[in-house]
């Protein structure tokens, strides 16, 4: 029997028709469009956007070339190099995220003890030549740099879920 009312169905192209009745229904409904580079939906502080290295209040750079990071990248997007200082500290040399392999996971901001690499809110960015999507240790710092305050302020708001 419900072979002979799926058949029927079938026959009758029920479900063509309330597809075409479901697009009627949203044909003349106004449509809802963000036009875009001058209106942008609000965006989380928990969002997960451009890599940034950031420096202690002194200058100094906060990454102690321990290596958590690129140890537990899923992608194996970050590259370290490192070498002892003359005070005995290590440091990187090296600190490089190809940000084609890299899959804004956050486990790199997550692994670092000392809350040197973090994500943050840029998600306007693009890349002209060859190898641009490489970001190196000089480039991260100076994002770092530029948007220390705005990095700041979305780890304080983010504190609570941590």
């Amino acid at each position: 029997m419900t072979r002979i009312l799926s058949y029927l169905k079938s026959l009758m192209l029920l479900e063509f028709i309330q597809g075409m009745w479901l697009t009627l229904k949203y044909m003349f409904k106004p449509k809802y469009t963000v036009n875009y580079p001058f209106e942008k939906f609000p965006q989380s502080p928990r969002f997960r956007g451009l890599h940034a290295l950031r420096r202690y209040p002194n200058g100094e750079e906060r990454c102690i070339a321990c290596k958590l990071c690129e140890a537990v990248c899923p992608a194996l997007a970050i590259t370290i190099d490192a070498e002892p200082r003359a005070d005995g500290s290590r440091r990187t040399t090296r600190y490089d995220i190809d940000l084609f392999k890299c899959i804004y996971c956050g486990f790199c901001e997550e692994s670092c003890p000392v809350d040197s690499i973090v994500e943050t809110h840029i998600h306007e960015y693009h890349f002209e030549n060859r190898g641009e999507n490489i970001v190196t240790k000089p480039q991260l710092l100076a994002i770092g740099d530029r948007f220390e305050a705005e990095i700041a302020e979305r780890r304080a708001a983010d504190a609570a879920y941590r």
